[in-house]
């Protein structure tokens, strides 16, 4: 790999900047000082700038905490919205690389998945996956225990012509319920407890697989997620 390339790959600086940046001398590979941006380095080598080593971005997997009021997008500055993106949420480099995989509405809470590993994503959104998704639900109204066998057997939805797939209903309290789906419908929660004549006050997802949300994020914080959580998918 060309030198100027590596080193816009590890930074933000563009093709031009990093040639600009090897003018100055503040660029070693290998304990040695180069200002060619042909130079080719290997994977091996050492590339330093006024001293700190560069690296380049591997595929990230990000968990975050979305708080309401933001959106699941990664069109940056391209759209009129009133809400910021999660992406912004992010202290990272190339963050334009990143993908979200599962959204949330913009009032919805919870577990989002960010990553730049299309293929990683791809077994999380895919509907032959069938990968599983936990909601924390508040319901406007008290919901009858009968609405367990409902979702299990599969909620007839406005619009549709199946039923959802079967889905594990969980009581809280007679208006908090854990719901798990295996699907990703638009709007689908809502949809399935608006089916049964109630209405949901709020959404918060806990769960992705077997990957939770980590409890000691606060509402907007995020964290790579451990080598155990990557491999889960």
């Amino acid at each position: 790999m060309r030198l100027d390339k590596f080193i816009c790959e590890s930074t933000e600086l563009t093709r031009s900047e990093a040639k600009r940046l090897l003018k100055t001398g503040s660029v070693s590979v290998d304990g040695s000082i180069v200002k060619s941006p042909a130079q080719k380095i290997s994977v091996d080598s050492e590339v330093l700038v006024d001293g700190e080593p560069l690296s380049l971005v591997g595929f990230r997997y990000i968990m975050l905490n979305k708080p309401a009021d933001t959106i699941c997008t990664t069109l940056l500055g391209t759209r009129a919205e009133m809400y910021p993106s999660v992406i912004e949420l992010l202290d990272v480099i190339k963050s334009d690389r990143l993908r979200i995989a599962g959204r949330l509405d913009v009032d919805t809470t919870g577990l989002v998945l960010i990553t730049d590993d299309g293929q990683w994503s791809h077994r999380i959104t895919s509907p032959g996956k069938e990968c599983s998704k936990r909601y924390r639900v508040e319901l406007a109204s008290p919901l009858d225990q009968s609405a367990a066998e409902q979702f299990a057997q599969g909620i007839q939805l406005q619009g549709e012509k199946k039923l959802t797939r079967p889905a594990q209903l969980e009581f809280v309290s007679e208006q908090e319920v854990l719901l798990t789906i295996h699907e990703g419908k638009y709007h689908q929660v809502k949809r399935m407890f608006a089916a049964l004549g109630n209405h949901v006050t709020a959404l918060h997802r806990e769960q992705i697989g077997d990957i939770k949300l980590d409890p000691e994020l606060e509402a907007g914080e995020w964290r790579y997620l451990t080598d155990e959580e990557m491999k889960s998918v």
